[in-house]
This record gives C-alpha cells, sequence and structure tokens, in this order.
C-alpha cells in the first residue's frame, strides 16, 4: 500500500467557527460542510461549526464557566423538605387513626 493509499485526497482550505466566542479560523481539512462563507482575505471557505474551540474551553482560557449549581441545588434542598414534611403529614395521619382505632376499640370493651 502506497502513501497515497493512505491519506485522504480531499484536503482543502476549510473554516472552523465557535460562534458561541465570536471565534473562527481558517485552516486545512477534509471536514465536510454544506455551508460556506467569506474569508477576511476575500475568498469563500467551506464553514464547521464547532461548539467547543480553543477560544471557549475553561481548559485553553484557564476561566471556568460558572454553572448554576446554587438553582439546582436550593430546588433539590426544597423538593427533599417537601418530602419530609409530607412524610411527616402522612405519619401524624397514622398515628392519629391508630389512636382513634384504640379508642373506638376501648369504648367497644366497656
Amino acid at each position: 500500500m502506497s502513501n497515497s493509499e493512505l491519506h485522504p485526497k480531499d484536503y482543502r482550505l476549510v473554516v472552523f467557527s465557535d460562534e458561541a466566542a465570536q471565534f473562527s479560523f481558517l485552516t486545512r481539512s477534509t471536514a465536510k460542510s454544506e455551508e460556506t462563507i467569506k474569508w477576511k482575505d476575500g475568498n469563500e471557505y467551506p464553514l464547521v461549526k464547532i461548539q467547543i474551540s480553543s477560544a471557549s474551553h475553561p481548559f485553553f482560557t484557564g476561566e471556568e464557566k460558572i454553572i448554576d449549581t446554587e438553582g439546582r441545588v436550593d430546588r433539590f434542598k426544597a423538593r427533599a423538605a417537601k418530602a419530609a414534611a409530607l412524610k411527616a403529614s402522612l405519619g401524624n395521619k397514622v398515628k392519629k387513626a391508630e389512636k382513634e382505632a384504640e379508642k373506638k376499640a376501648n369504648k367497644a370493651e366497656k
């Protein structure tokens, strides 16, 4: 097998765009794309949109993205408190029903 058979033949210039970070770069790639974009040099190139790049990844930027963990924690605590209150109210209902049953049983014995 020769070298020409190992490597792809469709290398071409492609623009990769991280739209969240407003960052684009031109490089050679075999990535397929239906979209095109006019680049800074005036030429039109295939456009590949990416979710994350070196401009937006915390490892490269040194910044951490703050995730709304506080809101999630608060909602979890609220659900846990509601469940505990429901459990306590059901436990009180059971105790009350048991006491009523005892009273009825005691009245029936007398």
